[in-house]
């Protein structure tokens, strides 16, 4: 562990006079006492009710200001909720936009970093503009949008760090000048202490350390996580002992690891530039462990740390709050008086009061436009049903979106069935408004630039007479061959990835072509595998994220969910990671191996585009869209598919399938079914022993789940069978019943039923091990048979007699 000591670099200080040093320490303290009045109004406004809640940074001042001195423009942070010095040093955010998303301003130009949707202290800057062209990130200092989830930071890191040593070791990566200057820049992870008992931080600490990327990581420690001290949290109570093992040795290998006191300006300020100058330089990871900060506020505005702390730690709180041991420090080194010091403090109160009211006037503004315009319109309606909610809007000082907006849906309620003047107007303003909430509300699940994959053209697959039969597998490896060949950003890593080119020969031979740096095996650790790729992605490169099955998913799930599906929407497309996460699925034998948990993905994966290609051709062509196109999706390839025989199209690696469109497979006049990946080749073998029962069945296959037949293909069939079988391999009431709302609901396909739609899933259960548990457990072709004939029978017994009644 590094000495904190205090050492100024010689070569520094050689540069600076005395009164230059003076300015800058007295400057750090300006900011420092800035951000410690932003908490402590913030709070207060918290507390008045004109914010819902707040978070806030006081107590760790210091140490962020420390940390801001080597933030340069190129570098990344990837934080947590108590950076709000940091976000200030470093211009990420200022005091006005700080309270703006405090109030929750649905504008950009109010909260850059999420537009209110996001609670405060949650910052981002923007990477892209409307079309969804790249910043150049060199330009400015860089920030991966904060969530709330504790160590959900830490996965995207590693991927935000790889991205600094790819730029450096490849040069084929030269010409993408806007994101990397020869790998020079360091990222900047925080995390609160009490988060380091999170499995995330261990695994992508460990993932860190194998792959020695520039990554400083800082753990603010104030001795507790919310009301629980550190005794409880962490072995031995600290978590740099903890980690002792990670220091690096003789060879060089491992982290660099310092520990210093929150409330030492000089050590803070030597330990960061120690830090971030073996992480520039040499790669070498770092952890800075700053203990004994405070914690003034208590945790939120939502509760008081008067308790749970005893009175001993409370008086040593105020004794060693970091902005009293520094004004301290000051007056003892004599760069400042007393007097001045109180200046600047009551300076920073004005500023941010300042800048309070103008971020609070500006928010109530914005209403206020919106609650004229209702006012105006109301008036106009000539009926008494309006005079009382009209003189309840007109004498709040303080509406909300929300009154004004319900005011008026309960008005419109009021008036239904009467013709009286203004109400057509009121009706034809509110629906105007409904698309401007809608965009400042429900805009942006992603990110619709021009390169979404909805501009992909479409280009057919292409067969000669020379086009051979081959395996499945090696499709998709033509297919990657060509994308990597074509685009050098691709990179493609997992486990088994690398060396015998994963599990089903996908990428076999490939990294003896391409090389180690693009792709690659990594450890059994699927949390860091999808950061990586969220990483890299935010750093302008296009990695393919391999969860080996697609059970994995779910060890996964937490970073997928709460950062890369909501990353477009938190920042109102602000940021775009299109990382394409591949996996494979569907009718192997065993619990572990077989799940098919897509309800769980369609729920927790909106934001993410899902396809379940039925075949590896299918796989092939939603790759090549998805390769050129910056939307993140999850690929699930069938198992059983690889080996299959398929044509090996001639424009392998051009050719493209929609994402978002169903594609119908048979024709049919009698049932529409309706499937996906390895299920819908049952369907077709039930359609066979179908017609020998004088059944015709229509197959359609949805081919992605997220998006859904954006075509209506579903509703098209409907019209002519009448009828609807969704079959899938998820529990029962899972996946299918998303289908289900999507046709009978979106696709109004309720109205062309004369039977009820049915679904046939798997069991609740996960599947038995081996083939007579597959059989049992999950639909069979036999089961398909029996469920479209069930319904047949249903409206024309006498044609189709039940199969099972006795005669």
């Amino acid at each position: 562990m590094s000495d904190t000591t205090f050492h100024p670099n010689n070569e520094v200080s050689s540069q600076l006079s005395f009164e230059d040093f003076k300015r800058i320490v007295v400057q750090d303290y300006r900011i420092a006492a800035e951000s410690r009045f932003v908490a402590l109004l913030g709070r207060k406004e918290v507390l008045t009710g004109k914010a819902k809640f707040g978070i806030f940074g006081d107590g760790k001042e210091l140490a962020q200001i420390a940390l801001a001195k080597v933030y340069k423009e190129g570098d990344w942070r990837s934080g947590y909720y108590r950076d709000q010095t940091l976000a200030l040093a470093s211009g990420i955010t200022d005091t006005y936009h700080f309270f703006s998303q405090l109030y929750a301003h649905p504008d950009l130009a109010a909260d850059p970093s999420s537009a209110g949707r996001q609670m405060n202290c949650h910052f981002s800057t923007p990477q892209i503009d409307a079309e969804g062209k790249w910043f150049n990130q060199l330009q400015q200092k860089n920030s991966a949008s904060d969530i709330s989830t504790t160590s959900g930071q830490m996965a995207r890191s590693v991927g935000l760090g790889l991205a600094s040593k790819l730029y450096r070791n490849n040069p084929n990566l030269s010409y993408l000048s806007y994101f990397s200057n020869q790998g020079n820049e360091v990222v900047f992870c925080t995390i609160g202490n009490a988060a380091t008992s999170e499995g995330a931080f261990f695994e992508t600490f460990n993932a860190i350390g194998v792959k020695q990327i520039p990554v400083v990581i800082s753990v603010w420690d104030d001795g507790y996580g919310i009301s629980v001290p550190n005794e409880v949290q962490t072995t031995k109570a600290d978590i740099s002992e903890v980690l002792q093992g990670f220091q690096r040795n003789e060879q060089g290998e491992g982290f660099e690891i310092f520990k210093v006191k929150g409330w030492d300006y000089p050590g803070l300020c030597y330990a960061y530039e120690q830090a971030e100058r073996l992480a520039r330089e040499q790669h070498i990871p770092c952890l800075v462990h700053v203990i004994e900060l405070t914690q003034p506020q208590g945790h939120s505005s939502s509760g008081s740390h008067e308790r749970y702390k005893s009175a001993e730690r409370l008086a040593w709180e105020k004794e060693f709050d970091c902005l009293k041991v520094m004004k301290e420090w000051i007056l003892v080194q004599g760069m400042a008086t007393a007097e001045e010091l109180d200046e600047i403090d009551e300076q920073a109160k004005q500023l941010v009061r300042q800048e309070q009211r103008r971020a609070w006037a500006d928010y109530h503004k914005t209403i206020q436009l919106d609650l004229a315009e209702a006012v105006a319109h109301l008036s106009a309606v000539e009926d008494e049903s309006t005079e009382l909610p009209l003189k309840t809007l007109q004498s709040l000082t303080e509406p909300s979106f929300k009154e004004i907006y319900g005011t008026v849906r309960r008005v419109l309620r009021q008036l239904k069935g009467k013709q009286v003047p203004g109400k057509s107007a009121l009706i034809a303003w509110y629906k105007e408004q409904q698309v401007v909430n809608a965009d400042r509300y429900n805009s942006k699940l992603f990110t619709e630039t021009l390169e979404s994959p909805a501009r992909i053209p479409a280009v057919a697959a292409l067969f000669d007479g020379d086009s051979r039969v081959v395996d499945g597998r090696e499709i998709l490896n033509a297919c990657f061959e060509a994308n990597f060949q074509r685009d050098e950003r691709l990179l493609a890593f997992g486990e088994d990835v690398g060396k015998i080119g994963d599990v089903n020969q996908g990428f076999a031979g490939l990294q003896e072509q391409f090389g180690e740096q693009r792709i690659f095996d990594t450890g059994i650790r699927e949390t860091s595998i999808i950061g990586k790729g969220i990483g890299l992605a935010l750093r302008g490169l296009r990695p393919i994220a391999e969860i080996q099955y697609l059970d994995y998913l779910l060890y996964a799930l937490p970073v997928l969910s709460d950062d890369l599906a909501t990353l477009s929407y938190r920042t109102k497309g602000g940021q775009k990671a299109p990382v394409i996460i591949r996996t494979r699925g569907h009718r192997l034998e065993g619990i572990w191996h077989s799940g098919s948990p897509i309800s769980m993905l369609l729920g927790s994966l909106r934001g993410i585009h899902i396809c379940v290609p039925r075949n590896m051709t299918q796989a092939a062509g939603m790759y090549n869209t998805l390769f050129r196109a910056d939307e993140p999706a999850l690929v699930i390839e069938s198992l059983n598919g690889y080996r299959l025989k398929e044509r090996l199209p001639t424009n392998v690696g051009d050719f493209t399938v929609p994402i978002g469109y169903a594609e119908c497979i048979k024709e049919g006049q009698d049932v529409t079914v309706v499937s996906y990946g390895s299920t819908l080749r049952l369907v077709q073998e039930a359609a066979v022993e179908l017609e020998k029962l004088a059944i015709s069945i229509a197959i359609i296959d949805a081919q992605t789940l997220q998006p859904f037949d954006k075509a209506g293909l579903c509703k098209e069939s409907l019209m002519k069978t009448n009828k609807l079988l969704v079959v899938d391999e998820d529990v029962p009431g899972g996946a299918s019943a998303f289908i289900l709302q999507q046709i009978m609901e979106v696709q109004a396909g309720y109205y062309l039923l004369d039977a009820q739609p049915r679904t046939l899933t798997a069991k609740a259960h996960r599947p038995p091990y081996g083939s007579d548990g597959d059989y049992f457990s999950k639909p069979s072709a036999d089961d398909i048979v029996e469920a479209v004939y069930a319904m047949m029978n249903e409206t024309n017994p006498d044609q189709y007699p039940s199969l099972f009644d006795e005669i």
